[in-house]
């Protein structure tokens, strides 16, 4: 659980939201404390003015403090805090809360006092200029605000921290929600992705993903189908190759071994003919394994290669000559299209002489009496490009994919005269990209096909 990637998610959406609600938290909280401070100060300010004003204009019309208790009750009501009157020596003349008149009054550190007639310096819009009269004597201390009453900007600032909390809160908890809902979400494509792969591994290649979604999701869906495309299309090929080994080695091998019961039979005698025969499937298998372990040499990239500056026209004529008594005996022309002279190219001189004779025995094998197989060479930037085409039966376009394929074969009838064992063209393919080329086919049922691969000069 811990280590599950929906777990993960999780505390990495939470963290961010934490961090986002505190950090936006902390900046309003801030700005907020300042702005109410700032408010307190000046709201604090008119406050005492007004009752410093009051009270000097109450000493100025009276002449002494007698009755000013309701006065300063009814201003501790109204600025909700607590008021102390007391004279010059200190008595107490009036309390807002009634409790300390005429007693000596000692203040505690919290209260501020204020002298009479202490005005604060004048220009005072929101006052009027207090009359002349009698100059007031005694000193006002004033109490701090309560923190419940809901004038203080001190309760306002609580409750609007109390008021950020509970958002935040809600916010944290209505945006977990909503990440649970869009982590589900998110992994819903990777749980499904994580049962395919599994069944994909336990040999099922039948699973594929359906999503809609055109992101890095998405890509990574058809991704996965286009790797189970090309595992089930590559364990179909691996079962076609099975079964297509073990076809090509049992024809010669029940052939060595009928020979083999008839002359420990009596029935057929070992002379030359039978001789001759063994030695022809002895030779089949033996070419079909050179062939396999070829083929697999070439593929691990373990082929070793001599390559060392050749003329690929010396090279040509001698894959042609080596095939011309197919040609005459099968009634087409042979010829070659060189167009002018080629450069050297870096090539092992045996495995491309392989290469050209098994591109013209395939165009040989394929092409009718009366038809044409034609060998060109052209320089094409800082290659060669050796092209055998033929005028033959062509192949259908669903094969073209699968031409270089081990074993597979555009004739299904298996006979060797026009199928083959099915890897002349594989091994080609392998041979030419251990060059550093590149081998493409381009054909047309009933027109003829051309196969051509790039050769590298040699600087």
């Amino acid at each position: 659980m811990i280590h599950s990637l929906s777990f993960r998610l999780l505390i990495a959406f939470l963290a961010v939201i934490l961090v986002t609600i505190g950090t936006v938290f902390l900046f309003i909280s801030l700005r907020t404390s300042g702005e109410i401070g700032q408010f307190e100060r000046r709201g604090e300010e008119a406050h005492f003015a007004r009752l410093l004003y009051s009270l000097t204009r109450y000493y100025s019309e009276r002449g002494d403090w007698t009755g000013v208790q309701a006065r300063v009750a009814e201003m501790g009501s109204l600025y909700g805090r607590r008021i102390v009157l007391t004279d010059e020596d200190g008595t107490v003349v009036a309390d807002s809360q009634g409790e300390l008149i005429g007693q000596t009054y000692q203040p505690p550190s919290s209260e501020e006092p204020l002298l009479l007639p202490a005005l604060p310096p004048p220009p005072y819009p929101f006052l009027p200029s207090p009359p002349p009269a009698a100059e007031a004597s005694g000193t006002v201390y004033i109490g701090p605000q309560a923190l419940t009453d809901p004038t203080s900007p001190r309760f306002l600032s609580h409750s609007i921290t109390q008021f950020i909390i509970w958002g935040c809160l809600i916010g944290g908890g209505v945006a977990l929600a909503m990440t649970l809902i869009l982590s589900r979400r998110i992994l819903s494509p990777i749980k499904a992705l994580t049962a395919a792969a599994r069944k994909l591994g336990q040999g099922d290649f039948s699973p594929r993903l359906e999503l809609k979604d055109k992101g890095e999701v998405g890509e990574l869906a058809r991704a996965f189908n286009s790797m189970a495309n090309d595992l089930e299309r590559a364990e179909q090929l691996r079962r076609n190759m099975v079964a297509d080994v073990a076809h090509e080695l049992r024809t010669p091998l029940s052939n060595i071994r009928g020979y083999l019961e008839a002359v420990n039979d009596g029935v057929m005698k070992p002379d030359a003919a039978a001789i001759k025969s063994l030695n022809e499937e002895a030779g089949r298998l033996a070419h079909l394994v050179d062939e396999l372990q070829e083929l697999s040499l070439a593929e691990s990239g373990e082929l070793k290669l001599a390559c060392q500056a050749e003329d690929i026209s010396r090279l040509i004529d001698q894959a042609m000559l080596a095939t011309q008594a197919q040609v005459t005996a099968k009634g087409i022309s042979l010829s070659a299209d060189f167009g002018e002279e080629l450069p050297p190219v870096n090539i092992d001189s045996q495995r491309i002489a392989q290469v050209l004779h098994n591109l013209l025995d395939n165009a040989i094998a394929h092409t009718d009496r009366g038809g044409s197989v034609t060998i060109s060479a052209v320089r094409q930037g800082a290659g060669i490009e050796v092209a055998v085409t033929d005028t033959g039966e062509g192949i259908p376009a669903e094969d073209l994919p699968n031409i270089f394929e081990r074993f597979y074969r555009v004739d299904k009838s298996r006979a060797r005269a026009t199928g083959g064992s099915g890897l002349g063209l594989t091994i080609t393919k392998r041979l030419v990209e251990a060059h550093g080329g590149t081998i493409t086919v381009q054909s047309q049922p009933g027109k003829g096909s051309r196969f051509a691969f790039s050769l590298p000069i040699a600087s």
